[in-house]
């Protein structure tokens, strides 16, 4: 068993912003040297999260306004009275209970193995961010 480590590296540039990281993904694994194994992918960060799901422009539209009604950003939240970096974004945290920190993808000869209408979102809560990193753990044989 051998193992890389990746770290993909983007800045937001929206509040609230669905990014397709799947290609990204993708290359690092076809660029390991490894056939089959699995790749784990995970936002380093507390208020943007990893997600598998459909790639279409209104279902985008719609998971965005999805996420900013089950939290709104001017809720009345006790984090945002002395929030640690300034930013006002409780919601974000709260909204993250129910995201994934990370997502983990099986790959075979070099390629990830995600179904027909899958991709893989990076989804930024608190933006716009001059730098956001996620880490990929890529292991195999």
């Amino acid at each position: 068993m051998q193992y890389s480590i990746n770290i993909i590296t983007r800045q937001t540039t929206k509040p609230i912003e669905i990014i397709d990281i799947s290609a990204e993904v993708a290359e690092a694994v076809a660029s390991s040297g490894l056939d089959t194994g699995q790749v784990t992918v995970i936002s380093q960060h507390t208020t943007a999260f990893i997600n598998i799901n459909e790639k279409e422009d209104r279902l985008l539209e719609d998971m965005e306004t999805f996420i900013k009604r089950f939290a709104p950003k001017d809720g009345n939240y006790l984090h945002n009275l002395n929030p640690l970096d300034g930013r006002d974004n409780a919601h974000s945290h709260l909204i993250g209970l129910l995201m994934n920190t990370s997502e983990t993808i099986p790959f075979s000869k070099g390629k990830l193995l995600l179904g027909k209408w899958q991709s893989l979102f990076f989804i930024e809560l608190d933006g716009p961010r001059k730098e956001r990193s996620i880490l990929l753990q890529i292991s195999g044989i």
